[in-house]
């Protein structure tokens, strides 16, 4: 077995914030959902670690089981950080990101999945969607209550946004 501490000391790549995944068949399972790494290392059959600019917006899912059933599940809408800029520490994620979304629970889990799809069925990048827009389905989630889609319009709206403020 691997000692996963050698993992965790590997330095993250300057300017980037990295993510180490993990996939052990039907045991454990860590992957990108949609981003856009800028660099990959494979460390064996089993670990990766997938490495993202700043600012740029991905999705991280992860879930375990074991003889019994489904023990764990999450996903993560992050920011990556610019060198010096506030975050926070999450598992797996270094040196830690800025959180848009946080679900766990698999009923939840498959929501925002679905959500997702609905982003990409816009024709859409998740990767490109408002930061805001993510953030919004993570209160509506904590409110018990629908989030609203993700439309073309209010993407270019956001484009538009964006652009002034540059």
């Amino acid at each position: 077995m691997r000692d996963l501490r050698l993992i965790s000391s590997l330095p993250p790549e300057p300017q980037s914030t990295d993510v180490e995944l993990t996939w052990i068949a039907g045991r454990i399972e860590h992957r990108v959902v949609f981003g856009r790494p800028v660099r990959e290392r494979t460390l064996d059959d089993q670990h990766r670690i997938l490495s993202f600019a700043p600012g740029g917006i991905f999705a991280v899912v992860r879930w375990a089981r074991n003889d019994y059933g489904t023990v764990f599940s999450r996903i993560e809408v992050l920011r990556a950080v610019r060198p010096g800029e506030a975050h926070t520490r999450i598992p797996f994620v270094r040196p830690g990101a800025d959180i848009l979304l946080h679900v766990s629970g698999w009923a939840d889990v498959e929501r925002v999945l679905r959500i997702i799809e609905s982003v990409c069925a816009a024709r859409i990048d998740p990767a490109d969607a408002a930061p805001d827009y993510w953030i919004h389905v993570s209160n509506r989630f904590a409110g018990g209550q629908r989030p609203r889609p993700y439309t073309r319009a209010r993407h270019l709206a956001w484009l538009l946004r964006r652009r002034l403020s540059l």
